[in-house]
């Protein structure tokens, strides 16, 4: 039920996702620090630079010895690709993790999202996405 007369309800969707197989972390750099060769390899890897920040998301297996990462992240991708002209579908998923208490890392691409939850979280995140009925593909 909308808030107020000029706001729409919030459509609800039920999204496909699966789990990426590899342990993720999620780094942050200098502003000005170069891009690690390291950093850009593996199924999905995310590098983003601002004027604050260089941030990198990359299988944890990618990291050299002399980087320490304390958190590990599982890594989900939402089945896309979803149009542009779609609203809420990001909301749709995270939504039931926010009212549960679980932090999540979200990035998204041209055609879909990938949603980060550290592995502490992960059992009690997939209960909790499949009871919004959201499916996990294998």
């Amino acid at each position: 039920m909308p808030t107020s007369p000029h706001e729409a309800p919030i459509q609800r969707h039920r999204l496909k996702f699966r789990s990426l197989r590899e342990a993720y972390v999620i780094l942050r750099l200098e502003p000005d620090a170069p891009i690690p060769d390291w950093a850009a390899q593996g199924e999905f890897i995310s590098i983003s630079r601002t004027a604050d920040e260089l941030s990198i998301v990359c299988p944890a297996a990618n990291l050299p010895p002399n980087i320490r990462s304390p958190l590990r992240w599982m890594c989900l991708k939402l089945e896309g690709p979803f149009p542009f002209s779609v609203t809420g579908i990001l909301l749709s998923f995270i939504q039931p993790l926010s009212d549960n208490a679980i932090p999540i890392f979200a990035v998204s691409t041209y055609d879909t999202d990938y949603v980060l939850i550290q592995e502490e979280f992960s059992e009690k995140a997939l209960s909790i996405l499949q009871q919004a009925g959201h499916g996990l593909k294998p």
